[in-house]
């Protein structure tokens, strides 16, 4: 019988430190540790260059424990070995490393591919990777599945499968049983060409129905014109929109904070025929099924919430720099919503991601329920950062500081070095 070929991923600090001292042959050690050099990776000329990548693509990978580690892909073990030997820089086709060492994907809960454009790069993430899974022990159990989450989503979405639609209702603020609006936003795939639709649904019978406590904002859809239909045809032009993109294969409902939005899709005036919504995303991409995605969920995974709190929509979309207005438009909101998921499941790795969003925010330890969890993965976000009227309450709570860089949110002295603290 044919033994099977096993394939899967070898921890990047096994293959860089420990690979060229099992060889048997010392003349060998010097060429592949050569190889292996943070330099050398990221070489236009090294051997497991990839074509349109610049620099050197390697795995991040999240065992199952949750600790994240930087990985080696078996394909690119097998092929350095080979390409050494072709090249006559070893005098024989190296071992591979010991068998105990390979990760098959029954070892991670997922795999994700990382570019680093210099041996710099390179050398931070590992130090930054250390750091992350340091403060990340002992986590709290919910901010450990939000960041479960937040990787399967960026794998599900990388697969372009399927149909991503964002749905909002709007419903007269003083009972809430009345809808008034319905908002949709859907990205899908046909013969790999993506496909962008959205719509703004007004109930007409409830157009002189007015808001005391939430803006009024129906009029003000900027994606597009707006419908006024009865409340029939508003019921079977959403039960119709489900239906079809069902059809696609997946359906990737997409909400922001969506025990509201669900009790209305399966409320009396829209009674929209949906089978049971699949909360917990699968290890793979589905085939069909319908699932629930929260971007609320979503950022608090970022940011490193661990508790309840739940971010507005207009926040979310502040902290992530996605530009919004006239929220409380269920087109609107619903377009938005859309727009927050696309740039975190795009974006690179949870704290990949989050670093490069905000460098150097985050190392304080945090508090829930009284308790100190994880170990500091929580975004330090200062109160000019959080509050859109911040800057009109000046007189009384102070203004942004001088020399403060809204990017990397670091204060800047007049050299352009850190303030001192």
């Amino acid at each position: 019988m044919v033994a099977p070929v096993i394939t899967g991923y070898y921890r990047y600090t096994d293959i860089w430190f420990e690979w060229h001292q099992a060889l048997p042959d010392p003349d060998d050690r010097g060429p592949l540790k050569a190889c292996l050099a943070h330099d050398a990776l990221v070489h236009p000329n090294h051997p497991l260059r990839k074509e349109g990548v610049d620099g050197a693509e390697l795995f991040m990978g999240t065992l199952q424990n949750y600790e994240t580690r930087l990985l080696f892909s078996s394909a690119q073990v097998e092929y350095l070995r080979y390409w050494l030997h072709a090249m006559k820089l070893t005098k024989t086709l190296i071992p591979l490393p010991y068998s105990d060492c390979l990760l098959t994907t029954s070892s991670l809960r997922h795999v994700s591919p990382v570019q680093y454009k210099t041996g710099g790069d390179l050398r931070s993430a590992l130090k930054q990777i250390e750091k992350n899974n340091k403060r990340l022990k002992g986590a709290n159990p919910m901010l450990n599945s939000r960041r479960d989450l937040f990787e399967r989503v960026r794998t599900f979405w990388s697969d372009k499968k399927g149909a991503w639609c964002a749905l909002d209702f709007e419903a007269w603020d003083r009972d809430h049983t009345l809808l008034t609006e319905f908002g949709w936003s859907v990205v899908r795939w046909e013969n790999e060409k993506e496909i962008q639709e959205q719509g703004h649904l007004i109930v007409k019978e409830h157009q002189n129905y007015f808001n005391t406590y939430v803006d009024n904002n129906r009029e003000h859809f900027a994606f597009g014109e707006s419908e006024v239909v009865s409340r029939a045809v508003f019921k079977t032009r959403i039960q119709a929109l489900i239906s079809t993109l069902q059809e696609a294969g997946p359906l990737f409902l997409v909400f922001h904070d969506n025990s509201q939005d669900i009790k209305y899709l399966k409320s009396k005036a829209v009674d929209a025929e949906i089978p049971d919504l699949i909360f917990l995303l699968p290890d793979a991409t589905p085939d069909d099924g319908i699932f629930v995605i929260d971007t609320s969920d979503l950022f608090a995974a970022l940011e490193g919430e661990a508790g309840h709190n739940r971010r507005s929509l207009e926040r979310v979309c502040r902290h992530l720099q996605v530009p919004c207005s006239y929220l409380h438009n269920a087109g609107n909101d619903a377009h938005y919503t859309l727009l927050a998921m696309i740039s975190m499941a795009s974006g690179d790795p949870l704290d990949m991601q989050r670093e490069k969003r905000w460098p150097s925010r985050t190392g304080a330890t945090n508090t829930v329920n009284g308790s100190q969890v994880g170990a500091g993965v929580k975004v330090d976000f200062r109160p000019w950062e959080e509050d859109s009227d911040f800057s009109d309450q000046e007189g009384a709570f102070g203004s942004v500081p001088s020399g403060y860089d809204m990017k990397t949110g670091k204060l800047l002295g007049g050299d352009g070095d850190d303030a001192a603290s």
